[in-house]
């Protein structure tokens, strides 16, 4: 069970990087701290690796201080395919909230 769900917060939280870095650049610690504050429990060995993924993918571009060194801050911010996907994500928790939850409310008006 902690796979499967490990797998449904990884997708929970990458909807959250992309909702953010469409606002504004973002940077790991910050992620970190803001992902908690919803209640999830996330390590810097599971957000960097998530983050270096989405970069991969072209959902994210990093920009890292030349002059920082190894471990040189790194701000995130959602690239043009990043928009795309999360317009195409925001559509999908849309249809998925009406069926699941409102959906869900209206059979107990029912009963």
């Amino acid at each position: 069970m902690e796979n499967l769900e490990r797998e449904i917060l990884l997708s929970f939280w990458k909807v959250h990087i992309l909702h953010h870095a469409a606002k504004t650049p973002i940077i790991g610690q910050w992620v970190i701290r803001e992902l908690r504050g919803h209640g999830y429990d996330v390590s810097p060995g599971t957000l960097y690796p998530l983050l270096a993924r989405m970069e991969e993918r072209g959902w994210l571009a990093c920009k890292t201080d030349p002059d920082g060194g190894p471990r040189a801050r790194k701000e995130y911010s959602l690239t043009k395919t990043g928009h795309k996907v999360l317009a195409i994500l925001r559509d999908q928790i849309r249809k998925l909230y009406r069926e699941v939850v409102l959906n869900k409310e209206e059979k107990k008006g029912r009963t």
